[in-house]
């Protein structure tokens, strides 16, 4: 009887004077391996100098005393367990298991030259608060006849973003459909029969205009809201300007003053405009002709405005566009202009407003020293190897005064939203909306195709070119993180003396 005694190698493990007979099958010795390793001999795999050992005979591996036979193989219980529910990879997913594995908001189809709505409604979706108020309403479409444009229009865009919170693609065809009979000019047809392409920023106007007209303001126990504000996009859309009118040509001549509401910022764009700021700042130092009382005849005003009350979101147009009377057309300015992720807007603002926000503001300029202390303490402990990375909870402080709900009561900024626009004219071209889903995460919201990007790359919509230029943005406000248990008010601070604006903008994204 052939017996031989010989070395079993398993990976780390080595086993000496194994006895093999090699009149029996080499099952009974793949039985003694399992015996002494726990490895399934169908798992296993037994070696020779190179030469797999069969179930059935022992084939060419000749043994001899002493020699080594390698193993390899893995115990039952180190092999992962076959999962109940079978993967589903990405390129297997439908429009709806996508959206939901990768938490996508549902994409709009492009029903003819509709991307300038598709853009605006995506960006609009960003504002919870109006969101909120849309669930709100309880007015429904009204179609044919006795149709109301500021009902059916509101009720169109609350049935649309439900839904869009289901996923998958959606054809906004209700929305379409109010749009054009409440205003024909969207309707306008090419002389191929398709809808020709129309101004996004005017479909934003005029849908915010319809919203505004059936949109109650939000209330708050003890406020005034609905004495102060016919109407919640007043409440978080609407700035008050506090504007002077001086006559250059008459110095005697008294200044006028008077207040102007706005539902937008205008970015003017000339040969000296870098940066948003600046275009905001043009527009709000301008000199206008008019009848001077004092001479009698036409004369030259300063008008100067300072903004006296910043609304919860702010909304920035950029004058890309202008009347080229030669070819009939709105062409298009592409100068680079840019613009921050995070904006302070307190140079803009009434002396009288600088000191309401500098309280926040200095809670601002806290926690941002409070983040580098944390920050510097951290990297030690973790020098030290005592990493202790839990934080304490954290609340979310009201980012609006107490007596006016809807306001910024810090003049500090996030981008939330930019509509862009991709061609030479505002009746041609391309539309798209880019949104900030949360944190730094952004989605391009192209129709029906909506793909994550990076802050970087929402950066360089700043025009220059023929990509994508910022046309539309919108802006909601910065909201301050603090400890559970800290005090909830402002720190007093004397007023005579506000602090130069707090720098919240990167170097890639200047404001001035």
């Amino acid at each position: 009887m052939p017996t031989y005694k010989v070395k079993v190698k398993w990976g780390k493990e080595n086993y000496p004077d194994i006895e093999v007979n090699t009149d029996e099958d080499p099952l009974v010795f793949k039985a003694q391996l399992f015996a002494l390793t726990g490895v399934q001999p169908e798992r296993q795999k037994v070696m020779l100098k190179g030469t797999t050992l069969k179930d059935s005979d022992w084939g060419d591996i000749k043994l001899k005393d002493g020699v080594t036979v390698l193993m390899m193989g893995s115990k039952e219980e180190d092999v992962p367990t076959e999962p109940l529910e079978k993967p589903l990879f990405v390129e297997d997913m439908n429009e709806g298991e996508l959206a939901s594995a990768l938490d996508m908001p549902a994409g709009l189809t492009n029903l003819g030259n509709t991307c300038y709505m598709n853009a605006t409604v995506q960006c609009l979706k960003t504002v919870p608060e109006l969101r909120e108020a849309l669930r709100g309403f309880q007015g429904g479409v009204t179609m044919a006849g006795g149709m109301i444009p500021a009902q059916s229009i509101t009720a169109a865009l609350r049935d649309l973003y439900d839904s869009m919170d289901k996923g998958a693609t959606i054809p906004p065809i209700i929305l379409l459909q109010v749009l054009h009979m409440a205003f024909p000019r969207f309707a306008e047809k090419s002389e191929h029969g398709g809808f020709t392409q129309q101004d996004a920023n005017e479909c934003w106007t005029e849908l915010v205009r319809m919203l505004q007209q059936k949109l109650q303001p939000k209330q708050t126990d003890g406020s005034d809201s609905q004495a102060k504000f016919k109407s919640l996009v007043d409440q978080y859309f609407g700035g008050t300007f506090d504007c002077e009118l001086k006559c250059i040509e008459a110095e005697d001549e008294p200044p006028s003053f008077s207040k102007e509401n706005f539902l937008q910022l205008s970015c003017f764009i000339s040969q000296d405009v870098r940066y948003m700021l600046s275009g905001l700042r043009s527009k709000m130092q301008e000199q206008l002709t008019k009848q001077s009382p004092t001479l009698e005849r036409d004369a030259v005003y300063t008008k100067t405005s300072k903004i006296s009350r910043l609304p919860a979101y702010l909304t920035v147009q950029f004058v890309r566009f202008y009347y080229k009377e030669k070819e009939s057309i709105n062409a298009k300015i592409l100068k680079d202009v840019k613009f921050p992720l995070e904006f302070d807007a307190f140079e803009l603002c009434s002396s009288k407003l600088q000191q309401k926000l500098t309280p926040m503001r200095a809670r601002f300029k806290e926690y941002e020293d409070r983040r580098v202390e944390e920050a510097q303490k951290q990297e030690k402990e973790v020098r030290n190897n005592r990493d202790d990375t839990s934080r304490a909870k954290v609340r979310h402080e009201p980012f609006s005064f107490e007596d006016d709900l809807g306001s910024n009561n810090s003049g500090y900024y996030t981008l939330q939203a930019v509509l862009t626009h991709r061609g030479r004219s505002s009746s041609s071209g391309h539309y798209v909306a880019w949104v900030r889903q949360k944190g730094d995460i952004w989605l391009k919201c192209d129709d029906d195709q909506v793909s994550p990007v990076t802050c970087e790359e929402v950066l360089k919509l700043s025009g220059g070119g023929d990509w994508h230029c910022a046309y539309v943005l919108l802006y909601g406000p910065r909201i301050l993180e603090v400890a559970e248990n800290e005090n909830t008010k402002p720190t007093a601070i004397e007023e005579t003396a506000a602090p130069s604006p707090m720098d919240t903008s990167s170097s890639t994204s200047p404001q001035q």
